[in-house]
């Protein structure tokens, strides 16, 4: 045996043969977090806050620094000390912002390389979004202007001041007011990343809410809630939703009106859009929804979802029914039984697929397929959002963390690994032809829901994409 070992080192010495990084990889590989296993699988310093699938590149915040690994191997690509991060753009054109906590300004990274694209040193918060990225800076206690950049931009593409006091804005994307999304057990709140952003923002400044158009950052209105209303922003309109104590109840109205010209459009009454708490009618929340659509339950115990732009109800669910995720084209609802999970397609308001669950399975729905969680087993799956095809499948503990055109991050402790959509987890070269991330015809590609090609991510009434619609209509 000693003989063998100096063999052995005088081969590795010699270069001949050196079996010692297999052996070390081997050794220490951690368990495998998922059966079937993942593609890799690596253990990061410490536990993740968010994890981000930026084209080529997974961006990791943790608590004191951010680091981003290949999306192909896993392999460390650069890290970076820092309290935030967020991630920008889209896969062609992602770019990573990261700064410190109570201090001004950020800087703005390569996903790839890490190396600065461009530095700013008075700015006081940052939003992301797929297409814009918005930054803040203040002069003085009411004195703030935000301006939009697009991800890889180096003018602003406007401009727009907002009286405030600079310190209700802090880092990456502090509150606006929209929607408060479903949330799904062992999936990640930001799953999905970044999202395009909306046609409207609403900015809560000293209590008023300031109504900004992204397009142009004209300042359309500047609002004081009354007592009893909560306001939002949602499908290009601004909501007003009032809650009044009457014989020991809450009873809702809600109407929206188009910021532009300050006119009621839509109105309706006894929709509870759960802004309110179980204590009273004070409204500490945002209501709930996503993206251009509201949920509530009306006066028969009836979960509904409506159209934030027009206030047209898109799905009545049945009784007993539970909606477990929505967006703007579908929706994931438990049955009454609670023995399966049905998708449904809001633009034609009936059922596209049928799932068995039970009562602890969760959902939630991203560009690139809807993340199912279950427990006992525990099994983490993802589906097309309009046919309920099965892209993966894994019996895992771990959490689902990122999802992307072609695969997901999970993660469990320190622990992350990337799993491929499609047949198996191969390691990259040994896929599937056509499996590669973004091929035509591929899960997240050009042709499937969600991808470049699809035409339906302008909402219900097609009111973020006016060209498209002047073109459909011409």
């Amino acid at each position: 045996m000693l003989l063998a070992l100096v063999a052995v080192v005088v081969l590795a010495a010699t270069g001949l043969w050196n079996p010692f990084p297999g052996m070390w990889d081997w050794v220490k590989r951690s368990k495998p977090i998922s059966e079937p296993d993942v593609i890799w699988q690596e253990r990061i310093g410490g536990t993740p806050q968010s994890v981000t699938i930026a084209g080529d590149a997974v961006v990791v915040e943790q608590r004191t620094r951010v680091e981003a690994r290949s999306l192909a191997t896993g392999v460390q690509l650069w890290e970076r000390k820092a309290d935030w991060a967020a991630v920008a753009g889209g896969d062609r054109d992602a770019v990573v912002a990261v700064g410190k906590l109570l201090v001004k300004g950020y800087d703005l990274l390569d996903p790839n390389t890490g190396a600065v694209r461009r530095r700013v040193d008075d700015a006081v918060a940052v939003w992301t979004y797929q297409n814009l990225l918005l930054d803040a800076r203040c002069a003085g206690a009411t004195d703030c202007t935000l301006s939009a950049w697009e991800p890889r931009g180096e003018q602003p593409l406007w401009t727009a001041f907002l009286p405030g006091v600079s310190t209700s804005w802090l880092a990456d994307n502090p509150d606006v007011l929209d929607t408060r999304r479903l949330t799904a057990t062992r999936v990640d709140d930001g799953v999905a990343g970044a999202e395009p952003v909306p046609p409207l923002l609403g900015f809560p400044v000293d209590g008023r809410v300031h109504v900004v158009d992204t397009a142009t950052g004209r300042v359309l209105q500047d609002v004081q809630p009354g007592r009893d209303e909560r306001l939002s922003v949602v499908g290009g309109r601004l909501v007003r939703i009032t809650a009044r104590s009457a014989e020991g109840v809450c009873l809702f109205t809600v109407t929206a009106g188009d910021p532009a010209t300050g006119q009621q459009v839509w109105h309706r009454t006894g929709i509870n859009l759960r802004t309110a708490d179980s204590a009273g009618c004070a409204q500490r929340e945002d209501p709930q929804g996503a993206r251009n659509v509201l949920i509530g339950m009306g006066s028969d115990g009836r979960e509904a979802v409506l159209d934030g732009y027009s206030g047209r109800l898109l799905q009545v669910n049945a009784v007993d029914e539970k909606l477990l995720a929505v967006d703007d084209r579908y929706t994931v609802t438990r049955s009454a039984d609670q023995r399966s999970i049905v998708g449904r397609e809001l633009d034609v308001d009936r059922e596209r697929w049928t799932r068995p669950a039970n009562d602890r399975t969760r959902a939630m729905l991203t560009p690139y397929g809807a993340v199912v969680s279950d427990e006992k087993p525990s099994r983490l799956a993802v589906v097309e959002p309009r046919t309920g095809r099965e892209l993966v499948s894994l019996r895992t503990a771990a959490n689902a963390l990122a999802v992307g055109p072609g695969g997901m991050i999970i993660g469990e402790g320190r622990e992350i690994g990337y799993v491929r959509f499609g047949a198996s987890n191969a390691p990259p070269g040994g896929g599937a032809p056509g499996a590669g991330d973004g091929a035509p015809g591929a899960p997240g590609g050009p042709d499937a829901p969600g991808g470049q090609g699809d035409q339906r991510d302008c909402g219900p009434k097609q009111e973020a994409c006016p060209e498209a619609e002047r073109d459909k209509d011409g």
